[in-house]
């Protein structure tokens, strides 16, 4: 079953901005330190941080409570597998919202996708809960 459905799309160039006129104070407030060493390593930084800002605003739309009621940027991460596919991983706050989210004898499984094409970027997240057998 669906538990939540969030999107969200972002202006790379804004993004590009805010780096530029905050640098690692952003950087630090918003994304883990596993989500900058991955988008430092790329040929397009900005985009790379405005997908997972948009993954971040998608999440937190889908858990139900936007960037509210105490959750963290940090809270919600993005990964890559070797494939290069997204995943998402909630901590703290998020991952206690997740938990209170899903039905007892369910796991809850939280899609990502990410997009993006100049000047957007766009992230898509379902929170599934699947029952256990």
């Amino acid at each position: 079953m669906i538990l939540g459905i969030g999107t969200d799309l972002c202006n790379i160039d804004r993004i590009a901005g805010v780096l530029e006129r905050h640098g690692a104070r952003f950087r630090n407030r918003v994304f883990t330190e596993v989500e900058q060493a991955r988008a430092e390593r790329r040929a397009d930084v900005a985009g790379t941080y405005a997908k997972r800002w948009a993954a971040k605003e998608a999440c937190s739309k889908a858990l139900g409570t936007g960037l509210r009621m105490g959750i963290s940027w940090r809270d919600m991460a993005v990964s890559n597998l070797a494939s290069g596919q997204p995943v998402m991983h909630l901590t703290g706050w998020a991952a206690d919202r997740l938990a209170a989210m899903t039905p007892p004898g369910h796991l809850a499984i939280v899609h990502v996708t990410l997009t993006d094409d100049h000047p957007w970027a766009q992230a898509f997240v379902v929170i599934e809960a699947r029952a256990l057998a």
